[in-house]
């Protein structure tokens, strides 16, 4: 049985905010590390996937659905025009290792944790499918959905995928978000989850943005690295847009739209169109409305 455990999600790529949160005390000394998917998918692709390497088996890689998408463009198995343009520039700079990396990791993986009642299950969208979307606020009917054919003696669910950090009963079940490292929404900084002692501790890892944007944009390569960082590492989209934008695909039916202000990420060529990425295939940014 695990001690405690450091829960890591959505890195995309930024290997500053990784590395801020590999640097935090409680990660350090936490027994193992899971990161809960989507590590890969940014401006910094190999150098992140080689930090969790470096980490050996203090560290459990479980898939996200970019992750599992990056791994199909760099074999040509998904079509350019659907993905980000940015994943497309990712998934090239792959290396064969990382591919069979990427395509082969587990999703879900279950645990015992020492201090919690039963199983705790960890994933990225949800335990039965990596890119499904449930939100804080997802309403119970649809919680029975998803966890319906969950084993009974499951009683902890964590997750990433939605970048936004929560933590909520969902019927007795203990359901856990631990946010972005590295492309949160709502404010900047790295989020992240620590279990120990039978408590969730939802924690922010502050660090400077500037640095960080200056870092990504000096160091990566993708032609696009700084207005990229601008926008996500310095969170623009706030959680009230990334609320209204995954609303519908949580089964709630139309959500709100989107306010007229909902800031877009500028690029080198015009805009990269919507700000909030997670889950399935994105369309490219001539595709975008």
């Amino acid at each position: 049985m695990t001690a405690s455990v450091a829960v890591l999600s959505d890195i995309h790529g930024v290997l500053p905010a990784l590395e801020t949160v590999l640097a935090e005390p409680d990660v350090l000394a936490a027994d193992l590390i899971v990161v809960t998917g989507d590590h890969a998918a940014g401006p910094q692709p190999c150098e992140v996937l080689d930090r969790l390497r470096a980490l050996g088996d203090r560290a459990l890689l479980i898939r996200g659905n970019a992750d599992r998408e990056l791994a199909a463009l760099a074999r040509g198995e998904l079509p350019p025009d659907h993905a980000w343009e940015a994943d497309l520039w990712a998934a090239r700079q792959l290396r064969d290792a990382d591919v069979r990396l990427l395509e082969n990791l587990p999703h879900p993986v279950t645990l015992e944790v020492d201090g919690f009642d039963g199983r705790v299950v960890f994933c990225h969208g949800t335990p039965r499918d990596d890119a499904e979307v449930v939100l804080v606020d997802t309403r119970l009917d649809r919680w029975a959905e998803v966890f319906a054919e969950l084993p009974s003696d499951v009683r902890t669910v964590v997750c990433g995928h939605t970048h936004m950090p929560f933590a909520r009963l969902v019927d007795g079940r203990l359901v856990v978000n631990s946010g972005s490292v590295g492309m949160p929404y709502g404010r900047p900084g790295a989020s992240w989850a620590l279990l120990r002692d039978g408590q969730v501790h939802l924690r922010h890892t502050p660090f400077d943005p500037d640095a960080a944007v200056g870092r990504v944009a000096a160091e990566s390569a993708y032609p696009a690295a700084r207005a990229w960082a601008d926008h996500y590492v310095r969170a623009v989209t706030t959680d009230a847009e990334a609320l209204r934008a995954f609303g519908p695909r949580d089964g709630r039916g139309v959500s709100t739209p989107p306010a007229p202000h909902a800031r877009q990420m500028p690029g080198t060529e015009g805009d990269f169109g919507a700000t909030v990425r997670s889950g399935g295939v994105r369309p490219r940014r001539s595709d975008r409305s």
